[in-house]
């Protein structure tokens, strides 16, 4: 499992988070348990398995939500 942290634009509202995390906990190849949206921070932590799901992936999940990435930092 690799972890990630995903820099997104502004949040804007506290449903954002919850609509964020219901669709990544959806792809395969992630940890569910790990998934964490920081509504502060505009930041989403998780772990996955890079076998199964590529970060390209995790990032078109959240532009479809119409979220921008800005950056992202895998460990």
């Amino acid at each position: 499992m690799k972890s990630v942290t995903i820099q997104l634009e502004t949040l804007t509202c506290p449903s954002c988070m919850q609509k964020i995390e219901g669709a990544l906990k959806g792809l395969g190849g992630i940890d569910k348990e790990t998934v964490k949206v920081l509504f502060n921070s505009s930041k989403v932590k998780l772990d996955f398995d890079e076998d199964k799901v590529s970060i390209g992936e995790i990032e078109s999940a959240i532009n479809k939500l119409g979220y921008d990435v800005i950056k992202s930092r895998i460990k």
